[in-house]
């Protein structure tokens, strides 16, 4: 076993327009998002306050960020933890903002 970040497993719900985290089976993390022109706006994000401070959001938005490029979805930040993010890794996200 590894740290939590690496144990988490990340998938997309489409259904529920969320990528989840999950520890042992257990959702832990989420970033949530709302169709939006030809791609989706990024608006909320949750960690579990018990898996506080492992890395869980960045390894579901970096996740998500990596899927939506995939589709060929282009991403608004709406939510500040997202916005943060991609302001910190911009090269490696400007292709899907």
């Amino acid at each position: 076993m590894g740290t939590p970040a690496e144990d988490l497993v990340v998938t997309h719900d489409e259904t529920a327009h969320r990528w989840e985290g999950r520890l042992e089976g257990r959702v832990v993390a989420l970033a949530d998002y709302v169709p939006h022109g030809d791609g989706i706006a990024m608006v909320h994000t949750e960690v579990d306050p018990a898996h506080e401070n492992q890395g869980l959001a960045t390894t579901v938005v970096d996740a998500a960020l990596r899927d939506a490029r995939a589709r060929g979805w282009r991403v608004v930040p709406a939510c500040s933890f997202v916005r943060l993010h991609v302001r910190r890794h911009a090269q490696e996200y400007a292709d899907v903002l």
